[in-house]
């Protein structure tokens, strides 16, 4: 089960855009990670990459901060406001749930959910 000391380190590194480094800090070796109902990117290797992907298109980081957290024994909910322009020039908010599920100190399974629909943002 984490605490909520480790849950807020996680919640400070995403806050700081060390989306990549959050990764390796919290997440099992074995993590499965989805947004919505796709298929899941498992292994912490694959979920870094894919996170080091979504980095190299951040031309700009405008928000990147947890609204709320509530954590249930071994589960853990984040709502997130995420708002940034890529390198494509397209600006993005995301306002999603991530459901976290956690053994000791490491996620082991997270799951986004968000409506895709709406994460244009006029610029």
């Amino acid at each position: 089960m984490p605490t909520p000391e480790r849950v807020r380190d996680l919640v400070s590194y995403v806050e700081r855009g060390r989306f990549p480094e959050a990764i390796e800090e919290f997440y099992a070796e074995d993590v499965e990670m989805r947004d919505n109902l796709a298929p899941p990117t498992v292994g912490r290797a694959a979920n870094v990459e894919r996170e080091r992907g979504f980095v190299a298109y951040i031309a700009e980081l405008h928000e990147s901060r947890a609204e709320s957290v509530l954590i249930d024994g071994d589960r853990v909910v984040i709502h997130w406001i995420l708002d940034l322009t890529g390198t494509d020039g397209k600006r993005m908010r995301f306002d999603q749930l991530a459901y976290q599920l956690w053994v000791g100190d490491r996620i082991v399974r997270e799951r986004f959910v968000y409506d895709p629909g709406t994460l244009a943002v006029a610029a």
